[in-house]
């Protein structure tokens, strides 16, 4: 007889496949090869005017570029002087900028610095244009590079953009973030990424805070290996794509012990041309964003995804795969333990054709062996699950996930699905067209999720976020052990 669920071992076993194939340990920041210090001060808010054009970017990359394999560029305090102001950074291999607490980076407003082409960045290209700004730090083929500290590196995407001019310079109409919501009406919009790392082996990011970036915080292409510890990441929820961190067509990657609120996805894992595997995202906690995403573009193959002891406070959305039949592909082998998700408008989605559907319809969803164990959810909203078609559909399994607060407003749909339920309680339904249901519903209680919910770091009160418990929930090893 065909078994309708996992048992405890060989739920364990799926884990220790799903996940990154490393054994992760905390990091430690190398020892320095230079200390470049602060040359300008920053108040409440933010640099002086008088100070936007002297830039800190020719001292900063020629540290960089001596520093030898396996030691660190520090950016340290030097009396009141607490800031530097730069244009696009390339690491080196081997080579850590580590910015020191009390420090922060700034990016610079000016959009020519960030050029690809004269003139290419700070407006709203055509939709097919190639992209027309570097980003603020660049990792191309720099193994074992990173990016470390207790200090901040801000991008100001909220800031006006500065037009240079030869009889001097003045703030210019709009930010980077008004360029995104000018190309909400169409094209596509041209501003520099915060971190972003190409064919770039073993990158870190290590306790650092990534500040309003006008674009993807950190965004990881081609890649074995990622880490990424114990990091802040903190941008308005009104920040138009703003992803938090963005690994794609990339291997054995570690999330953990971090804090995010973004204005877009807080994590989104992806997968074009070229497949993404062995994904932990463990022990963190999630605010106002678009939630723990997979997708949209999934069409290399997504595979081996593990997301445990995880909260999401006030997202958009919660657990969420998207992705639709212009950019779809194979989603497997993705479990969910441990995650706890509250006042969220879309607590848990599985998408199909999301945003739109596309020219062509070549590339088709399919996500399969998806597994949510031990999921908690209250403050309603949408808990949907919808398959592309009879033939590309949703296969998925509810071992544990229970509303606790069943009588508040959920809208619940499924369509080309294949649900299992059990062996945990289920205290809710889901059917729809051409979807099946095997198991029986259970009502039984999970543990509490009071104390995996907490402030975001170095705020009491969060607006929309609740300031219940004090500490992270758990402190267990990166790795589950079968």
């Amino acid at each position: 007889m065909k078994k309708l669920w996992l048992t405890a071992t060989v739920l364990l076993t799926v884990m220790a496949r799903a996940q990154d194939s490393r054994t992760v340990t905390e990091p430690q920041m190398p020892p320095a090869c230079n200390g470049l210090l602060a040359q300008l001060v920053a108040g409440p808010d933010g640099l002086d005017p008088a100070d936007e054009q002297k830039l800190d970017t020719a001292r900063i990359q020629a540290a960089i570029d001596s520093c030898g394999q396996g030691r660190g560029v520090r950016l340290m305090k030097s009396n009141a002087h607490n800031a530097f102001l730069t244009g696009p950074l390339q690491l080196r291999k081997g080579v850590t900028l580590i910015v020191d607490k009390g420090v922060t980076l700034y990016g610079s407003r000016d959009p020519r610095v960030y050029d690809v082409r004269p003139g290419s960045c700070g407006r709203v290209g055509d939709e097919g244009e190639k992209s027309g700004c570097r980003a603020l730090i660049y990792a191309k083929r720099a193994k074992n590079s990173g990016i470390m500290g207790d200090g901040a590196i801000d991008g100001r995407g909220g800031a006006k953009l500065l037009l240079v001019t030869p009889s001097g310079s003045a703030d210019g109409p709009e930010s980077w973030w008004d360029l995104a919501e000018d190309a909400r009406k169409g094209g596509k919009q041209m501003v520099p990424r915060m971190i972003d790392t190409d064919y770039t082996d073993d990158f870190t990011a290590y306790r650092i805070t990534l500040k309003n970036s006008p674009n993807f915080h950190l965004a990881f292409h081609h890649g074995n290996g990622l880490t990424v510890w114990g990091i802040k990441i903190d941008t308005p929820k009104t920040a138009r794509n703003t992803d938090g961190i963005d690994p794609s067509r990339s291997k054995n990657i570690t999330i953990t012990e971090s804090f995010i609120r973004s204005g877009d996805d807080n994590v989104a894992i992806k997968a074009s041309n070229g497949g993404t595997k062995n994904v932990s995202v463990v022990h963190n906690h999630f605010y106002w964003g678009h939630g723990m995403s997979i997708g949209s573009e999934t069409d290399g193959g997504i595979t081996g995804v593990f997301v445990s002891d995880l909260s999401l406070d006030g997202p958009d959305n919660g657990i969420r795969i998207k992705s639709n039949p212009s950019r779809g592909g194979l989603v497997r082998e993705v479990i969910y333990d441990n995650v706890c998700i509250r006042n969220s408008k879309a607590p848990l989605i599985l998408d199909t054709a999301y945003n739109k559907p596309g020219d062509t319809h070549s590339r088709e969803p399919v996500y399969r062996d998806i597994v949510l164990h031990n999921v908690r959810i209250s403050g309603g909203g949408k808990v949907q699950l919808l398959g592309l078609d009879e033939s590309h559909r949703i296969g998925i399994q509810f071992d544990g996930v229970i509303l606790a607060d069943p009588n508040a407003k959920y809208k619940f749909m499924a369509r080309h699905s294949d649900i299992v339920l059990g062996p945990g309680p289920v205290n809710f339904q889901l059917t729809g067209e051409d979807s099946t249901v095997r198991g029986q519903l259970v009502s039984r209680e999970l543990p509490s999720c009071a104390a995996m919910f907490v402030p975001f770091p170095g705020s009491s009160s969060v607006p929309g976020i609740s300031s219940e418990g004090t500490a992270l929930a758990t402190t267990a090893p990166v790795k589950p052990k079968p």
